[in-house]
């Protein structure tokens, strides 16, 4: 039966509620389809405000490739701000899709893309705004069926009373089979109802249904084994890798939404994956193995995109985009592409070893310059050998020596505090690292008239990754240090003026460090903290560490495990670890013996340039390394006309 639109109640409240029109919907490029006109249907949630969640890459890419199928279709959510949450309670308003304003409740599959665990409490208002009951166990087949994706769901364990199912790795291929499987569920009369759906996905081997696992624990609290509790589930969930980026050319109609965003502009994935190795950054290491699109297909999606949506800014994304192996014949043609008109060209934060300065001049051929962006991550070389950043002091000095002497004025430097073994030391090399970069930007420019800005993030260690079984600082020591590096910049006369300083209190680390590395037995604390007003926790105004600490000590107060236990206890090897049973590729043994290269400050090479390192992600996945050069010419376009003297010429083909 066609579901009604909730707009008509939502209308009136609109007035009443800041920012409004971020709940209108009616994007430039947005798909609506018939209710009835399809088999399967599907609602996208990034859990966060629209003006962050609706740039975000994996829900467009999902959104697109659901509704090019006939038989599907794809609308978004949204979390709705306090105010509006407060209004839809009262007058009976569910969560709605910005599409078409169909409630949440009535669609198959509810799916929710986590970059950060600190959404998760969004997730909970959206589930139970939208009238679906809070815990997977109290849904029947009436309700749709709730999936984790992306990062952040790589350990769904602390999510596992809230979620039916998770999907780890690239979205594509598997929103696609598991579209397949609910179509033909339905068509054959949902046999044994929710329970057999789930067990079709759980018995592909790439679906994660909590439910389907038991978890026993010894009496100190650690885990003593999870072990599958149905007939053909798998013991292990392997994560889906997307083999051949050129034939998943997504999004090939980015949204451009009517309201702000945080980011404003077209944004295309040039490669996916990285093997530099850092230590602490989970991103690099889950996304393995490196996947380059060709040089061509970046083109035509550059292309494409603009045409579609009239931006005039291209972010060429990835954890490392100087790393493409043909990025400065890409930067060129691309520069050459649209030299004379408003487009213009770049890429997130440069690794210090990769920038050069023909490949920053090709970027901001179109008079566009803002500030560079490093990230060191390490005050001190000792730091850097630690965490694998195997970038010197005079590599950081040479290359913003060669930017400040070309015209940059503003460089940001990006550090962590809290790495493992780290010292006060480490951390107030920082300082000295600012001084001589405003020392050698003034030498190179031959003007006072420079800044540097440093930039502190609180390390937070992650599953799946070699510092998976570290201690995290305690919050009162990442302060301490914070305030040390504070006053050392400050007392600087000759320099400090000249540098900026930005950190975070350590805090909503602790609380994201408590449930990327939990268990089952955190989600009480998810949902107490819910409870008692957690929304937002990754926006500062909203936070509240102290109700995160008085959740856990209602919802842990009867069992042996505290903040502290998940939080700032180092793990042992023989420690059943909570995602263990969840197969990022990574071999566990590869990634401790990277834990004690890491105390002992040995380094380890890319694995794209050199022989392999064994981390079992190629030949426990069937995967490989693919990168360039491909050898195949850049699009065959002539540069596109000065603005008013003609028409954009055909592409050639």
């Amino acid at each position: 039966m066609p579901v009604e639109s909730v707009f008509p109640q939502l209308e009136a409240l609109l007035p009443l509620v800041s920012k409004p029109v971020q709940y209108v919907g009616g994007e430039l490029n947005a798909v609506t389809k018939e209710w009835d006109s399809v088999a399967v249907r599907w609602v996208l949630m990034y859990p966060d405000a629209y003006e962050v969640g609706v740039p975000n890459q994996g829900v467009q890419i999902l959104y697109e490739v659901i509704n090019e199928r006939p038989d599907a279709l794809a609308e978004r959510t949204y979390a709705v701000w306090p105010d509006l949450e407060k209004l839809m309670r009262e007058n009976a308003v569910p969560q709605f899709t910005v599409d078409q304003h169909r409630p949440v409740g009535a669609f198959d599959l509810f799916g929710l893309s986590f970059s950060t665990e600190l959404g998760y409490t969004n997730m909970l208002t959206a589930i139970d705004l939208a009238g679906i009951p809070l815990h997977a166990r109290d849904r029947d087949e009436t309700h749709p069926v709730v999936i984790a994706g992306g990062h952040a769901a790589f350990n769904p364990e602390t999510i596992a009373d809230f979620v039916d199912a998770a999907v780890l790795g690239d979205g594509e291929q598997a929103v696609l089979a598991i579209t397949d499987i609910v179509r033909d569920w339905k068509a054959e009369g949902r046999p044994g109802g929710r329970e057999e759906l789930l067990l079709r996905l759980a018995r592909t081997g790439n679906v994660y249904v909590p439910a389907f696992y038991d978890v026993d624990y010894l009496p100190d609290g650690r885990i003593q084994r999870v072990a599958p509790n149905r007939p053909g589930v798998p013991w292990r969930v392997s994560k889906h890798t997307v083999m051949d980026l050129d034939e998943w050319p997504y999004p090939k109609a980015p949204l451009v939404p009517l309201a702000e965003s945080v980011h404003e502009r077209m944004s295309v994935e040039i490669f996916r994956g990285c093997t530099r190795g850092c230590r602490f950054c989970q991103a690099g290491m889950i996304t393995r193995p490196v996947r380059e699109r060709s040089a061509r297909s970046i083109a035509e999606m550059v292309d494409n995109g603009l045409e579609k949506t009239g931006y005039e800014e291209v972010g060429l994304l990835s954890l490392s985009s100087a790393d493409h192996s043909e990025i400065a014949a890409l930067a060129k043609g691309l520069a050459d592409r649209y030299e004379g008109t408003e487009t213009g060209l770049s890429l997130p934060s440069t690794r210090v070893d990769a920038f050069n300065i023909d490949l920053a001049n090709e970027l901001t051929r179109n008079g566009r310059r803002s500030g560079l962006t490093f990230a060191p991550e390490g005050g001190s070389e000792r730091m850097r050998r630690v965490i694998n950043k195997m970038v010197t002091e005079e590599d950081l000095i040479r290359t913003v020596t060669t930017a400040y002497g070309n015209g940059w004025r503003n460089v940001k430097l990006y550090f962590m505090c809290g790495l493992p073994t780290e010292t006060d030391e480490d951390v107030l090399q920082i300082a000295e690292v600012a001084r001589r970069v405003i020392e050698a930007g003034r030498k190179a420019s031959g003007t006072r008239d420079i800044r540097c800005t440093v930039s502190i993030g609180g390390f937070v260690p992650k599953p799946h990754t070699p510092f998976q079984w570290a201690a995290q600082l305690d919050h009162e020591t990442t302060d301490a240090r914070l305030h040390k590096l504070r006053d050392a910049i400050r007392a600087d006369r000759q320099y400090g003026k000249a540098i900026g300083y930005r950190y975070h209190d350590g805090r909503p680390g602790i609380v994201e460090g408590l449930l990327s590395r939990g268990d089952r037995r955190i989600g009480a604390v998810i949902e107490q903290a819910w409870r008692d007003g957690a929304r937002f926790d990754g926006w500062s105004e909203h936070f509240s560490f102290d109700r995160w600490m008085g959740a856990a000590d209602v919802a842990l107060a009867d069992l042996p495990v505290d903040v502290a236990w998940y939080t700032t206890r180092e793990r042992e090897y023989t420690e059943v670890l909570p995602w263990d049973h969840l197969d990022s590729g990574l071999d566990k043994d590869w990634l401790w013996e990277d834990w004690q290269d890491a105390l002992s400050e040995v380094p380890v090479e890319d694995c794209r340039w050199t022989p392999c390192f064994d981390c079992g992600v190629c030949d426990q996945m069937g995967t490989e390394i693919q990168v360039g050069p491909t050898g195949v010419t850049l699009l065959g376009m002539p540069a596109l006309p000065v603005r008013g003297e003609g028409l954009t010429p055909e592409p050639a083909v």
